[in-house]
């Protein structure tokens, strides 16, 4: 089921200019030594300007989220108020962290907030760049088929995967129709009727580049649908072979060696998908259903926990938290203190 998309960003700029020249207008209102006197605002003034409260600021501060400081530029103003907006949508700042840097790994983006459009997702933050919507954590790519200022549909690209241009630039024709075939090939995936057509279209991607860990995960995804789990083991493998940091090409090969009762596997494959992307609450959720399919209930709580906080409003999350807790309740588990003595906890 296809989620809602609240756009948080980037945001209007014009509101931003209005409460700024309001500003300038006290400091400077003949305009004499204006550059100087408004190129910085002091703590209180952005506070101020955008009606944050002190501690909320350094919350995010402490996230990494924005660099600690007694003044602000332009741009400083700027992505305090992104993350102001996104702060009314109820995503956590952890969440936003872990996007933000996701997407500076995958992009190359120095600056995601201000260089990409922060889109709240669910519980989560995608980034709309290079004309595509992005989720930088799980490297998932979805459509944005919003309309340009000409009043045409905005240009896809392919954002992620080795090999691919984030920006959408091309360095070789071939790689531009590579581009293009693999967006028509996710388009044509949309109409159940036409998965084998989208299929080929993937493979023939795959002949012509055998490393391109996108159409190798999609069209392992088709077989593995089809309850074609060897094909599908196969072509994941490829993916984490191509492209070693592809959080979600180890996800799915965990989801296939989980479904042939290869648990030992499954569990590495999880472990992987969540090195790579600490923050990945799908891995953590089916890392610890592994781990107690195994009789590791104690390894499963940590899981258990870390999905919990990631997701602390959905059902699965409330679903992880009780799993915690009946862990928690038959464990005999205990914490050790600061000077050695162990405190039970449980049991």
């Amino acid at each position: 089921m296809s989620k809602l998309l609240i756009d948080a960003g980037p945001a209007p700029i014009l509101n931003l200019y209005r409460d700024i020249s309001a500003f300038e207008s006290k400091v400077a209102p003949d305009g004499a030594g204006r550059e100087h006197s408004v190129s910085r605002y002091s703590r209180q003034d952005v506070l101020r300007i955008l009606q944050l409260q002190p501690r909320q600021l350094s919350d995010w501060e402490r996230a990494g989220l924005i660099s600690p400081s007694e003044q602000y530029g332009f741009d400083g103003l700027s992505q305090l108020r992104i993350l102001r907006d996104l702060h009314t949508t109820r995503i956590s700042a952890k969440k936003i962290y872990a996007s933000v840097v996701a997407m500076q790994r995958l992009a190359g983006v120095r600056n995601p907030l201000l260089e990409a459009g922060a889109v709240r997702r669910g519980s989560g933050l995608d980034f709309r760049y290079g004309g595509a919507l992005v989720d930088p954590v799980t490297q998932q790519l979805a459509f944005d088929f919003a309309v340009s200022s000409h009043g045409s549909p905005g240009q896809l690209s392919v954002v992620g995967g080795k090999g691919v241009d984030a920006s959408g630039s091309s360095s070789s024709i071939a790689e531009s129709e590579l581009q293009e075939m693999f967006l028509r090939a996710v388009q044509i995936e949309e109409d159940a009727a036409r998965l084998e057509e989208a299929a080929e279209i993937y493979r023939t991607i795959l002949d012509i580049r055998p490393d391109h860990a996108a159409a190798a995960i999609n069209l392992g995804t088709i077989h593995y649908n089809r309850r074609e789990f060897d094909r599908a083991e196969e072509l994941y493998r490829r993916a984490t072979v191509a492209d070693p940091g592809y959080a979600l090409a180890f996800f799915d090969l965990g989801n296939v060696l989980d479904e042939k009762m290869q648990l030992d596997q499954a569990i590495a494959a999880y472990r992987k998908a969540v090195e790579l992307v600490p923050h990945y609450a799908d891995a953590h959720y089916n890392l610890a259903l592994a781990y107690e399919r195994q009789g590791e209930r104690r390894r499963a709580l940590r899981h258990w926990l870390m999905y919990a906080r990631l997701d602390p409003a959905g059902p699965w999350g409330s679903h992880a938290k009780c799993q915690a807790r009946k862990i928690l309740s038959s464990e005999r588990l205990s914490i050790v203190s600061r000077r050695g003595r162990r405190v039970p906890i449980a049991g």
